[in-house]
């Protein structure tokens, strides 16, 4: 059960943090990356992440426990969407561009 939980915690977080990099990258737009900031690099990190978040949930059993493999893999996902809310990617966004719109 730990096995499960484990691979379906850690597919959650890579496939929420592929959605940004893949969104920035299909609409043209920069995003940081440890490998640069232009579309087509956040297209391929994003795909990359998604690769492997499937690749982890293929090897977690998640038919034989469903319920721990949902519950970490949503915690998972709200896990890096906290960090991405809170802390941004490479740490926090100026003052300025973190203001709400009004």
């Amino acid at each position: 059960m730990w096995t499960t939980a484990l691979l379906t915690f850690f597919a959650g977080v890579f496939a929420a943090n592929a959605t940004p990099h893949f969104v920035k990258g299909i609409t043209k737009e920069p995003f940081p990356t440890p490998f640069g900031h232009t579309p087509l690099i956040n297209l391929v990190a994003g795909w990359g992440m998604y690769v492997i978040a499937a690749l982890l949930l293929a090897g977690a059993d998640v038919a034989v426990r469903p319920w721990p493999a949902a519950v970490s893999g949503a915690i998972g996902v709200l896990v890096m969407g906290v960090f991405h809310a809170h802390v941004g990617a490479f740490g926090r966004r100026p003052p300025a561009e973190a203001a709400p719109l009004a």
